[in-house]
């Protein structure tokens, strides 16, 4: 991902309503790219003792896993395995650099680097890839696991994916995320520096938190400097700590009022991959209206129609 040039931004107001991530793509690879999930056979400092246990209070016992393969299977299998998936659904060429391998459950650099070694090298050597992808926390990106990855982004492209959630401190504390924002700072900086880069997790609806409270988290992402968004909705899920605290989730409406707010909140060469998200039926318990994505992406987008918006536009505006 690129930093824009001001010619650039200008031109941005004039597309429609954000910077898709398939924009993103088309612009840079020529062509779609399919998203195929995968297990590192990794857990989290934030289950495992080293810095809590339970992890954030809207974890899931697979650690955001849910639509990954078998994590007994090779790196390998899993990705024919998903390509399998996929090509019931569309006609396509496996052998083709089109897909994204991405690291998606638990904490994906929390292992011993010749493991990570192992595992990222076999996504990166498959014919079929054509971007590392890699979820993690800020915490868990030693010197020798940033080494790594920028011999690999030799290679292939290589995207870092980091769940900071929020930019208050009494938010991360209450979700239990267990680091400060300066340790979210420091991980920009060293990937940015080795010419990696960051998308960043942000979660609309969290605990406690005002519209204001969200758009003043997306003014620090443009401070900071990520290059990617995910905006995700904070589902419900069973068997979380979250299922047990007195919670009132957004409404649809709601949802999409703050979305559009962000959005027009973001630089305008931010890439925003992802505008909600849909968590595992089989646990969800809150917000119900989320278990149907298309119709959730209908509203979103006629929403965007109605109040034309654009990204950007509201940069640095309170």
């Amino acid at each position: 991902m690129r930093k824009a040039a001001s010619n650039d931004v200008a031109f941005r107001f004039m597309r429609p309503y954000y910077y898709a991530l398939h924009e993103y793509n088309m612009e840079t690879f020529g062509r779609k790219l399919y998203k195929l999930s995968l297990q590192g056979g990794t857990t989290c400092p934030n289950r495992d003792g080293s810095k809590g246990t339970g992890g954030c209070i809207f974890c899931a016992a697979d650690g955001s896993g849910a639509f990954t393969p078998d994590g007994t299977l090779s790196v390998t299998e899993q990705l024919e395995k998903a390509v399998e998936r996929v090509s019931r659904k569309m006609p396509i060429q496996k052998d083709e650099p089109q897909f994204i391998a991405y690291f998606q459950s638990f904490t994906s650099t929390y292992a011993p680097v010749e493991h990570l070694r192992r595992q990222f090298t076999q996504a990166i050597c498959w014919p079929g890839t054509a971007v590392l992808d890699v979820a993690t926390r800020p915490d868990c990106l030693p010197s020798e696991v940033i080494e790594l990855l920028e011999t690999l982004r030799r290679q292939k492209p290589v995207w870092v994916e980091l769940g900071l959630q929020t930019a208050h401190e009494a938010t991360a504390h209450t979700i239990h995320r267990c680091y400060e924002n300066a340790v979210y700072e420091k991980a920009v900086q060293a990937l940015h520096a080795v010419g990696i880069p960051v998308i960043t997790h942000v979660i609309l609806g969290l605990p406690g938190e005002t519209k204001a409270d969200m758009l003043r988290t997306v003014e620090y992402l443009n401070r900071v400097g990520t290059d990617g968004v995910k905006f995700q909705l904070l589902h419900v899920l069973r068997g979380t700590a979250l299922a047990e605290m007195a919670y009132t989730p957004l409404t649809l409406e709601e949802y999409t009022d703050i979305l559009l707010d962000c959005i027009e909140h973001l630089e305008p060469q931010i890439v925003v991959h992802r505008i909600t998200g849909d968590g595992d039926k089989r646990l969800l318990l809150a917000p119900l209206w989320s278990g149907d994505k298309k119709k959730v992406l209908n509203e979103i987008h006629k929403a965007m129609r109605v109040r034309d918006i654009r990204q950007g536009k509201r940069c640095g505006k309170k």
